[in-house]
């Protein structure tokens, strides 16, 4: 089995975590905590948990070569990063990342032809990567591509991690089915007689998230939460994944689990922090990148009827793949003459948009209306002023933090007083 020891830097990193968290070497609880990142071995042809020795565990901190997986386990106890303590041979540095053999890619798309996103990209590598965050949320409207990027996101870090599986929510699968899908992969089938309980489910994959490296990309995640009502909430018999959301955010582990969304799950927004482990990223609408989009699929035109296309959709990647059909087909290629008929929702466009406010409740869909017969932005007050019914300001201001969640209006820096808000679109 592989070997690994602590570098002479590491050695140094390593008396200063142990230091910090004012533990005796001798203390059985750092063999006690270990044990809980390591992989379970067989015994008498059952899985039991994994052992290490109070031996091991001087070895270590003297920097000789323990096993791989005891050394991984006690950099997890003193929340290091094992890649930043180890030594490695020049073989080792020489060596670049190769994509892992254990993967399971799912149903998810090809992302061969992807366009733009570089900068969202290289804050969810540094978030992910660098500052070892156990779970991020990927948030935006249907069709803004969220999808793609966590697809693209997970072919680009692939290579940091032991264990990769992308999986689809889609068909709404039970959180049970979810977790036996996860387990089963990630202890390489092994696992197959899952604890009775759902608490016990989720710990068991907290363990392998423990001791492995593994990214995990659940897409699609708005298909698990309740339509017709504010934003966050589970639909009957789903709240086994607020849980499982809320266990992830909270343990300590190696790994990462993404969530793409079109809704904020509540327990992402209550644990979410600019500096913690648990972190959003909304996507908005892409700009420059966007004509890309459309030169590809035959459109032309001049510089600026291709500004005013992409800002008539927002830069929303899904809605300009498919007007340049329409374009063409009715409009003889003429941006121009699309433009002058001032009407931008029709066909797939317009079911695009149904989908997503058939999600909405009654307040926040009458509130998107009044949003947009105002057009510009608005206070919170003439807002209450100008609807009719007339809603309370506190049914008011908790739809509009509901349709912000859901990536469907903007509040400028000034929050709800005079700054006011606007509606996308």
């Amino acid at each position: 089995m592989r070997t690994l020891k602590a570098s002479t830097e590491g050695l140094d990193k390593i008396r200063k975590a142990r230091e910090q968290q004012g533990l005796a070497i001798d203390n059985p609880l750092w063999l006690e905590a270990a044990s809980q990142f390591l992989p379970p071995v067989k015994s008498k042809n059952k899985l039991v948990p994994g052992t290490v020795s109070i031996g091991t565990w001087k070895r270590f901190l003297k920097g000789e070569a323990i096993k791989a997986p005891s050394f991984k386990a006690f950099c997890q106890v003193l929340e290091l990063n094992w890649e930043e303590v180890v030594a490695q041979t020049p073989t080792q540095r020489r060596k670049k990342p190769t994509p892992n053999p254990y993967q399971n890619w799912g149903a998810a798309p090809d992302v061969s032809i992807f366009f733009g996103r570089t900068t969202e990209l290289t804050t969810l590598q540094q978030w992910i990567v660098k500052d070892n965050c156990r779970l991020v949320s990927v948030l935006g409207i249907g069709g803004i591509g969220k999808t793609s990027l966590s697809v693209k996101l997970a072919q680009q870090i692939q290579g940091e991690f032991e264990y990769l599986i992308w999986h689809s929510l889609r068909e709404s699968p039970p959180i049970q089915k979810t977790l036996t899908n996860l387990i089963k992969f990630l202890s390489n089938q092994q696992e197959v007689d899952l604890p009775d309980t759902l608490g016990e489910q989720i710990l068991r994959l907290i363990h392998y998230l423990r001791s492995s490296r593994c990214l995990l990309v659940l897409d699609n995640a708005e298909s698990i939460l309740q339509p017709g009502t504010h934003t966050g909430n589970y639909r009957e018999g789903y709240q086994g994944y607020g849980e499982l959301l809320q266990r992830v955010g909270e343990l300590a582990h190696q790994s990462c689990l993404i969530v793409t969304s079109r809704e904020q799950p509540r327990e992402i927004r209550r644990l979410a922090g600019d500096t913690l482990p648990v972190r959003s990223l909304e996507l908005t609408g892409l700009e420059l990148e966007a004509k890309e989009i459309l030169t590809a699929r035959g459109i032309a035109g001049s510089e600026q009827e291709f500004q005013q296309l992409i800002s008539l959709y927002h830069g929303t990647p899904m809605a300009l793949q498919m007007v340049p059909a329409t374009i063409k087909a009715t409009f003889h290629g003429s941006i121009a003459y699309f433009l002058a008929t001032g009407t931008a929702v029709f066909g797939d466009i317009c079911a695009l948009l149904t989908t997503q406010f058939q999600r909405l409740s009654a307040v926040e869909t009458s509130l998107m209306y009044w949003l947009a017969i105002n057009r510009e932005q608005v206070s919170l007050a003439q807002l209450q002023e100008d609807m009719v019914p007339r809603l309370s300001q506190e049914s008011i201001i908790a739809a509009l933090d509901s349709l912000a969640c859901r990536s469907l209006i903007q509040s400028p820096v000034g929050g709800l007083g005079d700054a006011g808000t606007r509606g996308h679109g």
